[in-house]
């Protein structure tokens, strides 16, 4: 008999439409059925011995309504607390959360004293004892969904048993069946199961979903090329992408046009999967991973600023000249507010961001060849790789944002810190929400305060100036933060737009449920 693996998530909605996305121990017919009576269905389809199927429910009726999930005759969700649809309203969302880089570590105490609370958990929890509608409208999850690189022990026992002695990487993912075990461990902690069941998610990957520094520069890639087992780890991690975040992000029609989503769904199995996952890695012009949805009051587009990468030496970019063109039509043709989705922040604290830029100048040879080489360690030892080391891409959407005259939220991971950065021309601010749960040690967020708005802030522009770096199209501050704790983060757009962060205490010892708790409110208007 088929049973649930992960899911049921509740992915894409709209004004009248919500599609739920399954994984299934095998083949079989999926049966989802609202309240109200609606009820569609759809085939599994498999990929690598996993099968997985995503629903799409249409003209839905009420705001909020219950559903079941049966997979053929049998009905297997709810499992206690029901999960709804809440449609998004048309006016636009009232409430979004946001948040990154969440490992799966055990909720032990001696992961809880390591990795802190996990709050999306405790999230979940606070969910459950909330009026419906007080819940957000969507949860945007900005990257670092899951850590192949830093796997939990859990993982890790599941990585060992399935390697040879000396076989690599040892603690590292390897493949497709390993990628959806992290997956599976990443989404069905209960709490967290009912949460995604129940809230809809939009996703972007960042670089722990495929490797720490992923694409950083052309260095890196040819550095990884000669790795005996990258080529298989990035055709899985990019093909498990596409099934577990990617595929729930399109709406159905833009899915139904995806002709990856079409083979597959007519049988073609892993192979069409690895093809396609191999391809949009040596040529990222081959496939777009970003994309934009109108949300009523907010255009939400969420960039791809990983895969989509231009990396040649003199010329780096952010975007490839296809996804500028991209970007560029959707700010452009955006009818008011933006809320932007970038993994990795575009207003960092400007001293970083000047040693960035300076950096990127030195290893494109500014300062001769040694130097270069020099430089290039420098980049990858110390993670220079934000907007900042692609300075034209920087130059181009601060210019770009400017002109708009619209309001734009960009809304940001990856740092393990959370600050809300102003800029000083346009309507621009930087909202940053890391991590949910893998906080720096109390010794590196002592060192990221003093390198970071310290240093940095000191000799970032004196470094910039000796390498005749222009200076940014406009000035910005942090005019809110550090903080470090896990969080979640929750735009509220009422009267005027807030930003409130959220920490979770937990005490494992005793077994009680984590509290949910506000750190930090901070209006945006």
């Amino acid at each position: 008999m088929p049973e649930l693996v992960v899911g049921p998530m509740l992915r894409y909605v709209d004004t009248s439409a919500a599609s739920i996305w399954v994984e299934t121990s095998e083949p079989c017919l999926v049966t989802v059925e609202a309240e109200c009576g609606v009820r569609a269905r759809a085939e599994t389809f498999s990929v690598h011995d996993h099968h997985y199927a995503i629903v799409d429910l249409a003209d839905l009726s009420g705001k909020s309504v219950t559903y079941e999930v049966s997979l053929g005759d049998t009905k297997v969700w709810p499992e206690d607390k029901p999960s709804r649809i809440r449609l998004m309203p048309p006016g636009g969302p009232r409430r979004v959360v946001f948040g990154s880089c969440r490992t799966s570590v055990p909720h032990d105490a001696k992961h809880t004293l390591s990795h802190g609370e996990d709050v999306l958990r405790a999230y979940g929890f606070d969910l459950r004892e909330t009026p419906d509608e007080e819940w957000p409208d969507l949860l945007l999850m900005l990257g670092d969904q899951v850590y192949a690189d830093e796997p939990s022990p859990e993982m890790l026992s599941f990585i060992a048993a399935r390697r040879a002695p000396g076989q690599q990487p040892a603690k590292e993912i390897a493949d497709f069946e390993e990628y959806a075990e992290l997956y599976r461990l990443a989404w069905t902690d209960p709490e967290i199961r009912w949460l995604l069941s129940t809230v809809p998610t939009a996703m972007i990957f960042d670089d722990h979903d495929l490797r720490d520094d992923w694409n950083t520069s052309h260095d890196w890639r040819e550095k990884m090329r000669k790795v005996g087992w990258w080529r298989r780890r990035v055709v899985a991690g990019l093909g498990a992408y596409w099934i577990y975040q990617h595929l729930g992000n399109l709406s159905p029609a833009e899915r139904a046009e995806d002709p990856v989503f079409r083979e597959l769904v007519k049988g073609g199995g892993g192979e069409v999967l690895d093809a396609f996952a191999a391809k949009a890695d040596d040529e990222p012009s081959s496939n777009r991973w970003s994309y934009a949805r109108d949300l009523g009051h907010s255009r939400l587009i969420m960039v791809d600023t990983r895969c989509a990468r231009q990396l040649t030496p003199g010329d780096r970019r952010m975007l490839d000249p296809g996804e500028w063109q991209w970007l560029e039509d959707q700010v452009s043709s955006a009818p008011g507010r933006m809320i932007i989705g970038s993994s990795i922040p575009f207003l960092l604290p400007e001293g970083v961001h000047l040693v960035q830029n300076w950096n990127e100048a030195l290893c494109d040879g500014k300062w001769g060849k040694l130097v270069a080489k020099l430089s290039e360690a420098f980049r990858q030892a110390f993670d220079l790789e934000h907007w900042g080391a692609f300075r034209r891409s920087f130059e181009s959407l601060s210019r770009l944002l400017v002109a708009s005259g619209k309001p734009v939220l960009i809304l940001s991971g990856d740092v393990h810190y959370s600050y809300v950065a102003k800029a000083g021309a346009g309507r621009i601010q930087q909202i940053v929400c890391s991590p949910i749960r893998n906080p720096l040690s109390r010794l590196l967020r002592v060192a990221n305060i003093f390198t970071q708005f310290g240093i940095a802030t000191l000799i970032g522009g004196s470094l910039a100036r000796l390498a005749r770096i222009p200076r940014p199209p406009f000035r910005w501050r942090i005019r809110n933060g550090p903080w470090f704790q896990n969080a979640v983060a929750a735009l509220d757009f009422t009267d005027t737009t807030t930003a409130t962060w959220y920490g979770a205490t937990d005490n494992p010892l005793t077994g009680a449920r984590p509290s949910f708790d506000e750190i930090v409110k901070v209006t945006l208007d």
